[in-house]
């Protein structure tokens, strides 16, 4: 006889991360185990794969998805002890993450009903406590339902009924689970979930301690979190070589550094200066031209980034890709490594003389002064955009910009101030200044550069840190602080963001 062959009695089950490709799944998964409350969206679970990827995780057998769990990172001690999901959550965008915190805060856990008693809970909660030792996190605290509580609710008072089952008198299917796993009772909280009928709305707050902890001097109670920009008015004259463009940036990536700046900003399309040397009059075959220039542009500010040990947001450039020009602003950090933000939204004038593409995708870019978003000029003047942007976790969105008259540099500026206002980020703009006398289509300039604020208390009175003084070419340097912007978001006098009436109107995006 034959040796047996083993393969075909396997069956694989693997433990994953979610991707996107998954969320139909995950909502499906959703109505089956919980068909009396209101399953996932697909933008909560999008939002959750934008802003802490490594806290989804799913089950997997023979290539079907069969259970589920989502979480994220929380300070517990900034939250209100009868605290509820939406609260806990952000209404399960988890847009309230914060990586700096102390605590793993699970969700929700899901097993398809077909595939209980397979200790697939146990798996994505051993799932979960892994993460939480990589990650050097305190503990996992969980809101738990109390299922089985609604065929007791006449006898016995929520507390009672949580002794009961402790005390293993009462069977409930999740909270004898959680014991059984480790978790420990902190209290019982009333209202927790809206939909949970089953559980009359209590939920009991457990909480597994982490013994690996490791105390870390980095990690410590955060009074003010600064972060200084500076912004460059940069005047457009004519200069005779790129060497003398590089002389110019460099000047400004020095004074920048100076001050301390964590941040220098440069406008936008700053480089069509270096048209003042190319000889050519057409715009679009001009445009063409100075796409020459991006490979010493990008090891230009590479370098200045490294050497002067600054993040520098380069401005944008035209660049070529595939035949297509785009307006493309970069991000260079001073660890070396650089990202890009493709301009979406073009200007008619962009279009007509330069035939300019746009882009397809809102960035929000991890640095070591947390999340930041580009928008570059007309882009800021989309509501959407900065929505989106503050969504993936962004608290500064940067503005690159170039105006020819005072109307244009307004509608950057107020709209710019329009988003610090009503997603309670900061935002600031930088300009171009001077004349190009010698090039078609860049004739003159307008700008006043500045960095704005939410208009609140905490905040400088007119939500503004600083601006240039308008058309001349000089830099404005301010301080902008993340932890009193997380509190004000949290606890203002208005808290326009966590008040957002998502029953009503929601954005979708698939960028």
């Amino acid at each position: 006889m034959s040796p047996l062959d083993m393969s075909k009695f396997e069956k694989k089950v693997i433990i994953r991360n979610l991707q996107e490709e998954d969320i139909d799944k995950i909502i499906e998964l959703s109505k089956v185990c919980f068909p009396r409350m209101n399953p996932w969206k697909r933008d909560q679970l999008k939002s959750h794969l934008d802003i802490f990827p490594e806290g989804q995780f799913c089950v997997e057998l023979e290539g079907e998805i069969i259970g589920s769990c989502s979480s994220l990172i929380i300070n517990f001690d900034e939250y209100d002890d009868q605290h509820t999901w939406d609260e806990a959550t952000d209404e399960g965008y988890i847009t309230n993450h914060d990586p700096e915190g102390y605590n793993l805060y699970g969700i929700e856990v899901a097993v398809h009903p077909d595939y209980r008693r397979m200790k697939i809970g146990r798996r994505l909660y051993e799932a979960r406590k892994d993460l939480a030792r990589r990650m050097n996190l305190k503990s996992i605290i969980i809101g738990g339902r109390i299922p089985n509580y609604n065929k007791h609710v006449k006898d016995m008072s929520p507390r009672e009924y949580v002794e009961e089952v402790m005390n293993h008198n009462i069977y409930d299917p999740v909270l004898t689970f959680q014991i059984m796993n480790g978790f420990t009772l902190k209290r019982v909280n009333k209202n927790y979930l809206d939909d949970d009928k089953a559980s009359m709305k209590y939920a009991t707050l457990m909480e597994w301690n982490n013994v690996d902890y490791q105390p870390t001097t980095k990690r410590h109670f955060k009074t003010s979190f600064p972060v200084r920009i500076c912004a460059i008015q940069y005047m457009m004259k004519k200069i005779n070589s790129f060497e003398e463009f590089a002389q110019q940036c460099e000047y400004y990536a020095d004074v920048g550094a100076s001050y301390q700046s964590d941040f220098v900003v440069f406008p936008e399309i700053f480089t069509t200066q270096l048209l003042s040397f190319i000889e050519e009059k057409s715009p679009s075959q001009a445009i063409r031209r100075l796409t020459e220039f991006t490979e010493g542009y990008i090891n230009l500010f590479t370098e200045l980034a490294i050497k002067y040990n600054v993040n520098i947001i380069g401005g944008s450039h035209f660049v070529e890709e595939d035949g297509k020009i785009f307006n493309i602003a970069y991000l260079f950090r001073r660890d070396g490594t650089i990202e890009k933000q493709y301009k979406i939204h073009i200007t008619p004038n962009e279009r007509r003389f330069w035939g300019i593409h746009g882009g397809d995708k809102v960035e929000v870019f991890d640095t070591d002064c947390g999340k930041i978003a580009i928008q570059i000029c007309y882009d800021i003047e989309f509501p959407e955009l900065g929505r989106i942007a503050t969504e993936k976790g962004a608290n500064i969105i940067f503005t690159p910009f170039c105006t020819d008259e005072r109307q244009g540099y307004l509608r950057v500026r107020y709209c710019a101030q329009a988003r610090a206002v009503e997603n309670q980020i900061y935002t600031m703009i930088a300009g171009t200044v001077g004349n190009l006398t010698h090039v078609e289509n860049m004739d003159i300039q307008y700008a006043q550069s500045g960095i704005f604020t939410p208009s609140d208390f905490a905040f400088p009175r007119d939500g503004v840190v600083g601006e240039c003084h308008p058309n001349i070419e000089t830099v404005v340097v301010g301080d902008v602080d993340l932890e009193i912007l997380r509190r004000s978001r949290k606890s203002g006098n208005v808290t326009q963001w966590r008040d957002r009436r998502k029953d009503l109107y929601e954005i979708k995006s698939d960028c």
